[in-house]
């Protein structure tokens, strides 16, 4: 089987499963192997996922569907990218949890409060995937107090 047949099989999967409830996540990351690799990781362990390889390219996903997480590592594109996907994710209606992603250990990342970080290594995919699990449990958990007009419970990890 041809990888564009593999692709577009995993896009029908991600559409099937979207409808019966999976988490969607948009992935913005200008590099072409490491989006494909967070792709399927995310894929495999039961989100719909959908990849963006600028930011034109997510601001236009965000305009044509709901996301329960929102992922910007864009830097290649310009220091700004990334900040500037998720602080527009922030202002959709459908208010998805955001975080920026980064996979060099020196990097500082500066985030505001509405920002998480997830910091991704070869040999930790289980801390990636619990650090997805937790931003959309914690957004979960904000329109839920949002409906019963509670404050929302924050969720934190070491």
């Amino acid at each position: 089987m041809s990888f564009a047949l593999e692709t577009a099989g995993a896009e029908n999967m991600a559409l099937i499963k979207c409808r019966s409830g999976v988490a969607r996540v948009l992935l913005a990351d200008a590099a072409l192997a490491s989006r494909l690799t967070l792709k399927t990781i995310l894929s495999v362990a039961g989100y719909a996922v959908s990849g963006a390889a600028s930011a034109a390219e997510a601001i236009g996903k965000l305009d044509q569907g709901e996301y329960e997480l929102v992922l910007a590592d864009l830097r290649a594109e310009s220091e700004d990218a990334g900040p500037g996907v998720l602080a527009y994710a922030r202002q959709k209606e459908f208010r998805p949890a955001t975080a920026l992603l980064t996979s060099d250990m020196s990097e500082t990342v500066v985030s505001t409060d509405e920002d998480q970080s997830i910091h991704i290594s070869n040999e930790d995919v289980f801390h990636l995937l619990d650090r997805v699990a937790a931003l959309i449990s914690q957004r979960a958990g904000r329109r839920a107090a949002r409906k019963i007009g509670h404050p929302a419970p924050v969720l934190s990890w070491n």
